[in-house]
Parts: structure tokens; C-alpha cells; sequence
């Protein structure tokens, strides 16, 4: 239900708190709102920052997007740092001074380097959290709804200029107002009522435009991305959510095309897809205005992607955009995918030839397991993060602990960032390998030696569990396969001639795998025990029902479920009196042969009725 928080999970899921405030227990200061909290309203906690929700749910809140809106905040400030370090202007963030920095050192084994924290410089001009840097940057949260990240920026990120909290709905607006005066940024957050789309057009047309833009939407961001890529400034950041995860991951290809240019399939690596589906359609979007994106850092997290990526301007680098899209061939019998670039680029000393590329990499069927391809794409081919940049935020996570709920789980997913192949696209799954050819799964660690054996490189993915993202040819990968179904040996007679497994199994393993185990088998975040992969942090965590206009407590999702249950298929025909039947074809309701197989018992005799003789 909305304005309800989760309940805490092992630790990663940050403590929220509600308080209902009656009008005459509420305090009015000079940081608070001079109208009070209204009967029956709530207040939410979460980070520095104290928000005023209506009990009807007239404006959108999901509580389990906290780690969302903190790993916004981390990446923002230091997007920041590095947008006015350039101007030589210093941010001050609470809590960085009074510990030592310890920088997040993944080859360093299990504990974590540590420097002083440096000192200011003498006469350096500072930027402090909750005052206004007239060369700071200019924040625009499109899909503002209650305004709680915006005033979390106002509150928790220093080096602002101004933050404009935009919403088209006028009760979320007003929402808005209100929770900026209760949290005293009026001087830094301003509310709007208007069409995301116009107020980013706006902006362009009048050359004033935002420094950082927010996109955060219920369900699809396509149709305000055209806007956002030529509202943002040049070098300026691009903050996107997508939480239409089943179109993105292939349940709706044509759909996905529609939104984002791009068809979706599905597959084990469907939430690596679907980020490289969302990079592809930003970096399209603005090659029609010769701009070109930098992905900063794109993670999967729960029901959700999101993505930060940097814009620029350039007519010559726009040209190699199509050399950084490809096409995916996957497999549907054994999920081998092979990845066809649409263009080719070739250096000619200081000059690049841009030409189309030739393919396809595979022939009409698969050459492992003779099942069809499917084709996906184009989809995004370049890396996903700049490891530098996620350094840079690992590196200020550590130097201020506790400084937001859910740090643990981010300094966990961004560890795994940092080890990921950054030139691999997609990945396999351990239990999709074992299952296609029917055995038993080996350990992550056996499978990560034997790759580290054979010569090739090997990381696990922020976006799955139990990913495998290597270098490796997917030949490779079967005989891997191969060497560890000879020492647990499936019942190969009762494997079909057609199946995928009867056809990599037929095959002899030209590569000898050897499964003892490495000691750089096991990845750095995975020794350490960082917080990886939380658990669900409440029941029914997913995305929330839609704020509705006029208010009201919509249906529950639960209730919906069990509503639209099987809507699109044909409802059988209740055959529950049948059960009792002895005849199998009486009781599948079909009466062809069943006088033979199973006559109809005659009828018995009525008795005769004869009247008693008189006594």
C-alpha cells in the first residue's frame, strides 16, 4: 500500500519511520511548513528529509526505490565534484572530514586501503550542502510527484544552483509546495506545473538548459527521452529508470520496439538486455541532434534499470555510433548467442573510414545444438560503466560511512560493477548450461577455474546471480560442459534425437577442462561478503499501483492478480461432474465409442405393484 514502509531485511533495507502528526502536536519553525500536517496525512523519514503524504493515493511513493534515490545522490555529487573541481570550487559533504578516507581497493585482498583525508586548500572557494553556488549546477526532476527527491538533493548534495520538482498533476504540485516549505529549501527547490516534455523543449528553445535531468517515470520513460536528451547541457548527466521490465525483457518484442527501437527477446541475460536496449534508444535519440552519450554507470536492481549517462555534441563522433549497436543471434535451443555489429569503423592513421559491416556470424541454424536463432537488437555494444567514475564513488561511499540506508548493498553492487568484463556483452548462466544438456550444475567456483585454467577471462555480473560473463568462445563453453557431464554422466538413452543435449553431447571435447579451483576464482566482493543481492525487503515489493487523479485507494495488486488470472485464455467448461465417471472417454467429456468401451448399465426392472390380498 502506498505510504507504507518496508520492513527491514537482514540489515540492507534502510529503517524508515512514519509519524502521524495531529494539526495540534505539529511545530512550526522556521524550517517547517507554516501550514500544518492535515488529519489523517503522513510523514515520511527517509535520508535527511522529512515528506508530507496523502493517506489517498493521489500521488505516487514507493519506498523500496530508496536505494534507487541514494545511489542517485552518490552518483550526482560526484558528477558534481568533477563539474566544479574544474572551476576551482570544492564540495563540502558532511561526514567526509571526520574519518579517514578508505578507498575501495578490490585487488588489495580483504581489507581496504586507507589515506587521509586531504585538506582544503587555503582561499579555495567552497560549495556547502543546502546553500546556493551561483556556479553550481541546475537540477531538473521531470516526474517530481511528493518532490522527495529533489528535496533530498537540496538537503544531501552540495554544489546547487537551483532544482526545479516538475509534475503534470496539480495535486502533486501542491504536494510539492508544501514539502518544500516543511523542509526549508525554498531558497534552492522550486515547484512546476507542466508537461515534462514542453517545460525540457522550453528550456532548449530559450538556450537555458539543465545541468542534470531526472527521469523517473511510472512504467515507460520513452516518450519524454527526445526531450531530455536536447534539454540537457553539453556534458550535462541523464538519469533514467525503467521499470517496464517485461517489455524490456522480452515478453512484448513488438512493444519494446515501439518504445525504445530496439526488439527484445528473452533469455537468461534479459536484464543486461535491458539496459543496453535503454542505452542504445537514449544514444539514437540524440544522434538525431549530432549528440552522442557516455554511460557513467547502468545497474539492474529489483524491478528496475537505471541508467547515468553523460551527453555531449559532435558531428564526427556521432559517425561511429552505428559501429557501437549490434544485433544479437540467440539460440532457442541452447542459449548460445553470438552479437552482429551494425557498422564498422577503421583508422587510417589520425583519419576513421566508416563503413557497413559484414556478417552474419552464424550460419542457419546453431552450430552446437541445430536449433533455430533468434534476432534481437540493436541493442548497445559498448560497456556499460566507466570504471573510473565508479571508483570515484566507491571511493567517496568509504570516506563517509553511514551516510546513507541502503550504503551497504550500494558499495556491494558497485564492487561488482568494478569487476565485471567491461568488453563482454551479456553473459550465460550456470544452471541454463547445466540444464540444456540435463546435468547436474557444477559450483561456481569449478566453473570460474576451469575458464581461469584454459586461458580466457572470466567476472560475474551485477545483474544475475550466478552469471558467467567471459571472453570464452562458446565452444569453449560446451566442452567445459562436456568434461563435467563425463564425471557426472546423464542417462543419455533417454535423451531425444532432436534435443539439444543429445547433439553437444555426441560431440568429443577437443578442450581437456580441469575444475580445481583457483584461488582467483573467487572474486574480491565474494571473499569480502559484501552485500550483493538483497534480500526482498517486504512482501509484495514489486512496483506499486498508479496514483490516481481523483484519489482513492486503488486495488491491490493482489486483488488485480488474481482478477485478470488467465484473462486471455478460453475458460474450460466445468467438467467436475465427470470425475466420477468409470469410462476415460466419458469423463474427457467426448461420448464417441463409450457405448462400447464402457455400455450403460440397464435399467432395472420396476417393480410390480400388486395389492395385498384383503386380510
Amino acid at each position: 500500500m502506498e505510504g507504507e514502509c518496508p520492513q527491514e531485511a537482514n540489515g540492507s533495507h534502510p529503517e524508515q519511520r512514519e509519524e502521524r502528526l495531529p494539526t495540534s502536536d505539529l511545530a512550526v519553525d522556521a524550517g517547517s511548513c507554516a501550514d500544518p500536517v492535515k488529519t489523517g496525512e503522513t510523514v515520511i523519514t527517509e535520508g535527511k528529509v522529512k515528506i508530507i503524504f496523502p493517506s489517498a493515493n493521489e500521488v505516487f511513493y514507493n519506498p523500496v526505490q530508496e536505494f534507487n534515490r541514494d545511489l542517485t545522490c552518490a552518483v550526482i555529487t560526484e558528477f558534481i565534484r568533477l563539474q566544479l573541481s574544474a572551476k576551482g570550487i570544492q564540495i563540502a559533504v558532511p561526514g567526509e572530514e571526520k574519518v579517514e578516507k578508505v578507498v575501495v581497493d578490490l585487488s588489495e585482498g580483504e581489507e581496504a586501503g586507507s589515506e587521509p583525508a586531504s585538506d582544503r586548500e587555503g582561499g579555495a572557494q567552497v560549495a556547502a550542502v543546502g546553500e546556493v553556488c551561483k556556479e553550481g549546477v541546475r537540477v531538473l526532476e521531470a516526474l517530481a510527484a511528493s518532490g522527495l527527491r529533489s528535496i533530498r538533493f537540496a538537503k544531501e548534495v552540495p554544489g546547487l544552483r537551483a532544482v526545479v520538482a516538475n509534475d503534470f498533476s496539480s495535486k502533486a504540485v501542491e504536494l510539492i509546495a508544501r514539502n518544500i516549505q516543511f523542509n526549508g529549501v525554498g531558497h534552492l527547490v522550486t515547484s512546476s506545473l507542466a508537461d515534462a516534455r514542453m517545460l525540457m523543449y522550453q528550456q532548449k528553445a530559450e538556450k537555458h538548459p539543465f545541468d542534470i535531468i531526472d527521469l523517473d517515470p511510472y512504467g515507460s520513460p520513452a516518450t519524454f527521452l527526445d526531450a531530455a536528451v536536447q534539454a540537457v547541457s553539453e556534458g550535462g548527466l541523464l538519469c533514467v529508470t525503467c521499470t517496464d521490465m517485461a517489455v524490456m525483457a522480452g515478453n512484448s518484442g513488438e512493444t519494446c520496439y515501439s518504445k525504445y527501437g530496439a526488439m527484445s527477446i528473452k533469455g537468461k541475460f534479459c536484464h543486461e538486455m535491458a539496459l543496453r536496449i535503454i542505452l542504445h534508444s537514449l544514444d539514437l535519440r540524440a544522434n538525431c541532434s549530432q549528440r552522442y552519450i557516455v554511460p557513467l554507470l547502468s545497474v539492474s536492481a529489483d524491478f528496475y534499470i537505471r541508467v547515468f549517462v553523460r551527453v555531449f555534441t559532435g558531428q564526427a563522433t556521432v559517425k561511429a555510433s552505428a559501429s557501437k549497436q549490434a544485433l544479437v543471434y540467440n539460440c532457442v535451443g541452447c542459449g548460445t548467442h553470438h552479437f552482429q555489429r551494425l557498422g564498422k569503423m577503421t583508422s587510417h592513421g589520425s583519419n576513421f573510414k566508416y563503413s557497413a559491416a559484414s556478417g552474419p556470424p552464424v550460419g542457419p541454424s546453431c552450430e552446437h545444438c541445430h536449433q533455430r536463432h533468434q534476432l534481437g537488437g540493436p541493442l548497445w555494444a559498448e560497456p556499460l560503466h566507466d570504471q573510473a567514475f565508479v571508483q570515484r564513488v566507491l571511493s567517496a561511499l568509504g570516506s563517509n560511512p553511514g551516510r546513507f540506508g541502503t550504503q551497504d548493498r550500494i558499495q556491494g553492487m558497485l564492487s561488482m560493477v568494478t569487476e565485471e568484463l567491461s568488453d563482454v556483452p551479456l553473459y550465460y548462466t550456470l544452471d541454463c548450461l547445466s540444464s540444456t544438456i540435463h546435468c547436474n550444475t557444477p559450483s561456481l567456483l569449478q566453473f570460474r577455474s576451469a575458464l581461469l585454467h584454459a586461458g580466457y577471462r572470466v567476472s560475474l555480473s551485477h545483474a544475475c546471480k550466478n552469471a558467467i560473463k567471459t571472453d570464452a568462445p562458446p565452444s569453449v563453453l560446451w566442452d567445459i560442459m562436456r568434461c563435467w557431464e563425463r564425471l557426472h554422466p546423464v542417462k543419455r538413452e533417454r535423451l531425444s534425437d532432436t534435443s539439444p543435449a543429445f547433439h553437444i553431447l555426441s560431440v568429443e571435447p577437443t578442450l581437456q577442462a580441469s575444475f580445481t579451483i583457483r584461488e582467483d576464482a573467487n572474486p574480491r566482493s565474494r571473499k569480502q561478503g559484501l552485500k550483493r543481492f538483497q534480500e526482498n525487503p517486504e512482501a509484495y515489493w514489486g512496483p506499486k499501483a498508479k496514483a490516481k487523479a481523483g484519489g482513492g485507494i486503488s486495488t491491490s495488486l493482489q486483488d488485480k492478480r488474481k482478477l485478470h488470472q488467465n484473462k486471455r485464455k478460453e475458460r474450460a467448461e466445468d467438467r467436475s461432474h465427470l470425475k466420477n465417471l468409470p469410462c476415460k472417454r466419458l469423463k474427457e467429456g467426448s461420448g464417441a465409442g463409450a457405448a462400447e468401451c464402457c455400455p450403460a448399465p440397464e435399467a432395472a426392472p420396476e417393480a410390480v405393484k400388486t395389492e395385498s390380498p384383503p386380510q
